[in-house]
């Protein structure tokens, strides 16, 4: 026992704990920290950075297909299927290619530092009928290029001016000076955009995390502002209801008029179905949109900016067009909540204004069968009286031609004095019975 114990615990690998039953997704989590990790950027380096918006459904194979169509004009290993992100030297180049939700990513990189800077950018030694074929639409493009510099030692503004094609800079220092960052923001004359990086003090891992908050900003950016549009379209849309809306809500709350109801009934349906519709189709861009927003942020947090020379910071300048952008995407989705509430609540004025009136000519309805009802017992009340006496009648007529057989035989009475004597007790009879009738009509009613 103490033997099989000392073998446990010096040799835990196959001891008995590793059998416990697991998770399917136990292992994939802890996989799933590690993907997509930071290029390690230990020295200068270059990089070309797309975003492909996706098509459609199949997007994902075409994809799949043509980046194995790169690496077997390369002799490189292809990725396995169903892989969401694929690093690999090509030799001259290096391919990081990652899947997200709605888009997908190529970074071409290459080490070393170029005779001016965005001359001879990644992307130009990639075959270009391979480049132009790339499934999807271009949604965010940047050439990033990171070189040392030396320590407190900052670059004559007008010098880098010129590698922007004279394009007014943005500039911020990350994290207390390790290193500056320029921009312009501007697609330039190859239609991308430029970020210049010079590193002064950062470490490999810092520059590959500051490298990735670069790029993962400029495609998260470009996602976030597809809601703005859409925002724009909604709220036309959205006045034009709420101008009809408006008009419904005055026709309503005016003079009733019951053959306008059932038109006014019909165009509120017609309108609330046609606000559900545009919010099946816009809500999606609108959520998205603000979760982009929040990791634009989030990158923007971890590069850590300090102004440089009063300088415009990423931060500042991003900020400043996208809180914007922002605010009208979640203003549009507000009035679209708003309008589908109040299209509901005069929806359910209109219908209990057509209840109550329905409910009224019930009522009235009612009462006119009520008066018809006192009528016809009224009237069945004469009629059981005329019956009793046209029953009386009868009896009696019979009776009549009993007492002329009787008078024949010389009884000795007269038939004229007999039926007057029995017309009040045939009728009391006759009433007698008909009361009785009537009560026990009623009670197996």
């Amino acid at each position: 026992m103490a033997l099989e114990l000392e073998k446990t615990v010096a040799d835990p690998i196959g001891g008995h704990y590793s059998q416990l039953r697991k998770h399917q997704m136990f292992t994939a989590n802890y996989a799933d920290l590690h993907t997509r990790p930071f290029q390690v950027a230990n020295r200068p380096l270059r990089v070309s950075h797309i975003s492909f918006l996706h098509g459609d459904d199949s997007a994902y194979e075409r994809e799949f297909d043509h980046l194995r169509e790169l690496c077997q004009r390369y002799s490189i290993n292809p990725p396995q299927e169903g892989d969401s992100c694929f690093y690999q030297n090509f030799g001259e180049f290096e391919v990081r290619w990652e899947r997200h939700t709605e888009f997908s990513t190529y970074s071409f990189t290459v080490y070393g530092e170029d005779t001016e800077p965005f001359r001879h950018p990644p992307v130009s030694m990639i075959p270009s009928d391979w480049i132009a074929k790339v499934p999807g639409e271009v949604i965010s493009a940047v050439h990033i290029e990171v070189q040392n510099s030396l320590p407190d030692q900052l670059p004559d503004r007008e010098t880098l001016r010129q590698y922007f094609e004279g394009q007014r800079l943005i500039a911020s220092s990350l994290r207390d000076g390790a290193a500056t960052v320029w921009s312009a923001l501007r697609l330039h004359s190859d239609s991308f955009n430029r970020i210049l990086v010079l590193n002064n003090t950062l470490t490999e891992c810092q520059m590959g995390r500051v490298l990735r908050a670069l790029l993962e900003l400029e495609a998260y950016r470009n996602m976030m502002l597809l809601a703005f549009p859409e925002a724009q379209g909604v709220s036309r849309r959205v006045s034009h209801m709420e101008s009809q809306l408006a008009r419904l809500v005055r026709e309503i709350s005016g003079h009733r008029v019951p053959e306008e109801e059932q038109r006014q009934l019909t165009e509120l349906s017609d309108l609330a179905a046609a606000i559900a519709e545009l919010i099946a189709a816009s809500r999606y861009r609108f959520d998205a949109g603000r979760a982009y927003y929040q990791m634009v942020q989030s990158r923007l947090e971890e590069l850590e900016e300090g102004e440089i020379n009063g300088l415009q910071t990423i931060a500042a300048f991003v900020d400043r067009r996208l809180s914007p952008a922002l605010r009208t995407v979640e203003a549009a989705k507000n009035r679209l909540d708003d309008l589908a509430g109040r299209v509901d609540r005069a929806s359910d004025f209109l219908r209990t204004r057509i209840d109550m009136a329905i409910e009224a000519q019930n009522q009235a309805l009612l009462k006119s069968m009520d008066r018809r009802a006192q009528m016809q017992f009224s009237l069945q009340q004469t009629v059981e009286g005329l019956s009793v006496v046209v029953i009386s009648y009868y009896i009696l007529a019979l009776m009549g031609y009993l007492l002329n057989a009787a008078y024949s035989y010389d009884l000795g009475f007269s038939k004229d004095r007999t039926i007057a004597l029995m017309l009040p007790v045939v009728l009391f009879s006759v009433w007698i019975l008909s009361r009785r009738l009537k009560k026990k009509i009623k009670r197996i009613g």
